[in-house]
């Protein structure tokens, strides 16, 4: 069978990160759920882009 080099290296990273919690699934999610801005790296947040409407005013509106 064929082995693929990126997914073995996902496979160790990802059983090695599970090690650190003894495979706690709850201490797991914990984890996950904490706040990134708390890891100590530079986080980038984006303005959301706007969406511009190619319709009419008078054509978004239902049918009555």
């Amino acid at each position: 069978m064929y082995k693929d080099a990126i997914v073995e290296e996902v496979r160790t990273i990802r059983d090695d990160y599970a090690r650190q919690f003894a495979y706690d699934l709850h201490a797991i999610c914990v984890d996950l759920r904490k706040d990134p801005r708390d890891a100590g790296r530079p986080t980038i947040r984006l303005r959301p882009k706007r969406v511009r409407s190619s319709r009419k005013p008078s054509q978004n509106r239902a049918p009555v």
